[in-house]
């Protein structure tokens, strides 16, 4: 026998992926990371949303973004897939699990809101991010949030360089910004018994990770018994950037 045999990787399992984007971004969001999993023979979908994308409606709830996505995995009959939320889409996969359980496999959030019943995504931000958001929702005329690159830069894409962050930036579109400050019944949720996954990445600064607020252990805790997956990257640049590593890190999330 050879001596490297037992060290060998075994082979990959074939997964499913639903990956749902979080604010200021669409669909295209995964584009990088998609192409990375379909090569390595995952199937891959990605879901738009209510508000997001080419829908020039900006005035919706979390209840329609919610439907978008359920719709989705229902006319696909998508099941025994793993559900992947990124930072305010964790807050979208809790509530499309608890109307579709039977058809995921595990639920993945990677640096996104794990809320409590009765909570909105804004309650959980730090005072001053509120203020700042409740500000530019204020100023706009169609009730959205745009973020000011400096913002973007320092929260968003902080290990990006100066010409990544802005043909990031250029990506970017207005918020609505309703589904950021509704409250959420989340009672159902946290009656489900679907295996769940964290993915967080150290250097992601779109939460401070002061105490009582940031992504893991913040967030994560809330989850019961989950696996936790780290790496090393910020909010946004890695998919851009490093989409094999993001790949790897949503694989090792959501294997058996």
């Amino acid at each position: 026998m050879d001596s490297d045999e037992r060290y060998r990787l075994p082979a990959p399992q074939r997964l499913t992926f639903v990956l749902v984007h979080g604010s200021w971004a669409d669909a295209h969001f995964w584009d990088g990371v998609a192409a990375v999993l379909r090569s390595q023979g995952h199937a891959v979908y990605t879901p738009e949303y209510a508000g997001h994308g080419k829908d020039p409606n900006k005035d919706v709830t979390h209840a329609m973004i919610t439907k978008s996505v359920v719709d989705f995995i229902t006319k696909l009959n998508l099941r025994n897939f793993v559900l992947v939320g990124h930072s305010f889409g964790g807050t979208v996969i809790q509530k499309v699990a608890e109307q579709v359980p039977d058809r995921i496999n595990r639920l993945v959030f990677w640096d996104a809101f794990v809320l409590k019943d009765g909570e909105s995504l804004a309650d959980e931000l730090p005072p001053q991010t509120r203020q700042g958001f409740e500000q530019l929702r204020a100023g706009s005329n169609d009730d959205t949030i745009m973020l000011p690159f400096p913002l973007f830069r320092d929260l968003f894409v902080n290990t990006a360089t100066l010409e990544e962050a802005r043909r990031m930036y250029a990506g970017v579109t207005p918020e609505p910004a309703r589904p950021l400050f509704e409250k959420l019944d989340l009672k159902k949720f946290y009656e489900l018994p679907t295996p769940k996954s964290y993915v967080y990445f150290f250097q992601d600064n779109a939460l401070p990770q002061g105490e009582g607020f940031g992504w893991n252990p913040h967030m994560s805790t809330r989850l019961g018994q989950f696996r936790l997956i780290v790496g090393d990257g910020d909010h946004f640049t890695d998919t851009r950037t490093r989409p094999d590593m993001v790949a790897q890190k949503f694989y090792e999330a959501g294997r058996d």
